[in-house]
């Protein structure tokens, strides 16, 4: 059993491949001056970027773990969500209110995939 890891720094890896599954360090936005919608958005234009960079795509998504600044934006996050996840392939899933690591975060997710 081997452990690739990807993207390597002191504190975290933002891949780690193991035994098929791959694991991806938490994400947020690209522009935290954005509102919720769009925070969501490049959140998960990251999550696709390193899916497909380890092997992998949205649709091996096993589970996501969804952190808000505050369930006031559920909703809106939602929206953004819904239109993300193939049909069929929704991943189970859960959404807490989290403190952020910088004030102007709204939303952040970690993903469990399946290698492609």
């Amino acid at each position: 059993m081997t452990i690739e890891r990807q993207q390597t720094g002191q504190r975290m890896s933002r891949i780690v491949k193991h035994n098929g599954t791959i694991y991806l360090c938490g994400q947020v936005c690209k522009d935290a001056t954005q509102d919720i919608a769009e925070q969501t958005a490049t959140m998960l234009d990251k999550v696709d970027e390193l899916l497909l960079e380890a092997g992998s795509g949205r649709e091996h998504i096993l589970s996501a773990t969804i952190y808000l600044k505050t369930m006031a934006d559920f909703a809106a996050m939602n929206a953004v969500w819904d239109a993300w996840v193939p049909e069929g392939h929704a991943p189970a899933r859960a959404c807490v209110e989290a403190a952020m690591a910088r004030p102007e975060l709204l939303v952040e997710i970690s993903v469990v995939a399946a290698e492609a």
